[in-house]
């Protein structure tokens, strides 16, 4: 075994010590390969260390190097450091997280992680949280908190009786939320069609003042970092106005609950503690490896409503919390040590200067472009730049040219009916040279194309 470990360390090492000199995205020739591989399970045993091989010889060059630091195809950071090897070592472990009983240090962890988190983020101190595979589990898991309590205020128990002839819930959201809500509702019994949707401003935030008036069970989903724009519903201004009315508000911070932690960002999530429910990923700004995030929830007894579970068999008898109380999952990994190891790493100094020097770049890349003669279509607020070359032909072709040419890597969307690419800047390992490389790749393929 020993053995073994140490050659995977070092081919991993190897990898990560690869990815500023290699293309961000695969060469062709490296995908097709995997074909090579590909056939029925082999009949007799394979040699562990033949196994190793093949994944590194043939798997690591068709990866995408999102670990690395010219990626910004999505918002997502590589991992830490800290964050990495505590993810080996909680691998080792193997402690399923699911009673404090059965696994006493990583339940332990995960409770020291979500208050160090209600700090930072300046939420109540009373909140539960739910650590899950990342944002759209933990959408999932407010909202299911939400439906337990809205439901519960008007008598129904839709745990033990589910929806069927359960009082309707309003749900309310903007007219751009984030797809994952749409399927959050849809695996809860909300209906994704069955949504009221409020226009948005021309940065994509809700307007507070075309919130409809409300009555029953109603749920309003608002954003702290628009997932083009980057920018935030005004959160406060919603709390209130729907609170008033009975409303549970639910944040959907993925990304952007992280501009609390640094002053430069904080007034962009002003009110955001007002809220009932927020959901964030530790796999994109935190920069922990995939797959890792938390649901926050101000009413513990709503997300342990809506969570908890018992059986005769399980060590459920406990004076701490037990995480399979607050989770959709009972069996799952150790999620919370490579979120302490990066907090623990980090610091609020450090944290709050990740978050703010990856803002720069990308204010950074906004400003190069627009001396070059594009059009920035968005208002570079936090980490988001959205950039049209031309029409939405030349501005495609230019998103594949630069993700073929690989010195960084670049996605494209359609925002209010505009064709842009979108540079989402996250990575801790994302430098100013890197920044002007990729500036460089950016204005040379898109003066290419005469735009």
């Amino acid at each position: 075994m020993r053995e073994l470990l140490e050659q995977s360390a070092q081919r991993a090492i190897r990898y990560l010590e690869s990815l500023s000199e290699r293309n961000v995205a695969p060469r062709s020739e490296a995908v097709h390969k995997l074909a090579s591989i590909e056939g029925g399970l082999d009949e007799e045993p394979v040699k562990q260390e033949r196994v190793l091989e093949l994944l590194d010889d043939i798997y690591s060059p068709a990866t995408m190097a999102i670990a690395g630091p010219r990626y910004f195809g999505f918002v997502t950071g590589g991992s830490l450091p800290a964050a990495l090897a505590a993810n080996w070592l909680a691998g080792a472990w193997d402690q399923n997280t699911q009673f404090y009983q059965a696994a006493p240090a990583t339940s332990h962890l995960e409770q020291t992680v979500l208050s160090w988190l209600l700090e930072l983020f300046k939420l109540p101190a009373e909140s539960a949280g739910s650590f899950v595979t990342g944002a759209t589990m933990a959408n999932f898991s407010a909202l299911a908190a939400a439906r337990h309590a809205v439901l519960k205020r008007a008598g129904w128990n839709v745990e033990a009786e589910g929806l069927f002839a359960a009082p309707p819930i309003t749900v309310v959201v903007s007219a751009e939320t984030h797809a994952t809500l749409f399927k959050s509702f849809g695996m809860l019994g909300l209906g994704r069609n069955r949504v009221v949707r409020v226009p948005v401003d021309s940065q994509g935030r809700m307007r507070a003042d075309k919130l409809p008036k409300v009555s029953g069970p109603t749920i309003v989903c608002t954003q702290a970092g628009n997932v083009n724009t980057g920018s935030f519903d005004p959160i406060r201004d919603i709390c209130r106005e729907s609170q008033a009315q009975g409303a549970w508000v639910h944040v959907d911070g993925a990304f952007g609950l992280w501009a609390t932690v640094a002053a430069a960002t904080e007034h962009l999530a002003e009110g955001v503690n007002e809220a009932d429910s927020w959901a964030t990923d530790f796999h994109k700004w935190l920069n922990v490896p995939y797959d890792s995030g938390i649901a926050i929830v101000r009413d513990p007894d709503a997300l342990r409503g809506a969570m908890a579970i018992t059986a005769e068999y399980l060590p459920t008898s406990s004076p701490y919390r037990n995480p399979a109380d607050y989770t959709p999952e009972l069996s799952r990994r150790a999620r919370g040590v490579e979120v302490w190891a990066a907090l623990k790493s980090l610091g609020r100094k450090g944290l709050s200067e990740l978050v703010e020097r990856t803002c720069r770049h990308a204010k950074r890349f906004a400003e190069g472009l627009q001396a070059a003669g594009f059009e920035v279509l968005n208002e570079v607020v936090l980490n988001q730049v959205l950039v049209s070359f031309g029409s939405a032909d030349i501005t495609n072709r230019v998103i594949s040219e630069l993700q073929a040419e690989g010195t960084c890597y670049c996605g494209g969307t359609v925002w209010q009916g505009r064709t842009a690419m979108r540079i989402s800047v996250s990575s801790w390992a994302t430098e100013e040279a890197d920044v002007d490389q990729s500036l460089e790749a950016m204005i040379r393929i898109g003066r290419s194309f005469g735009s």
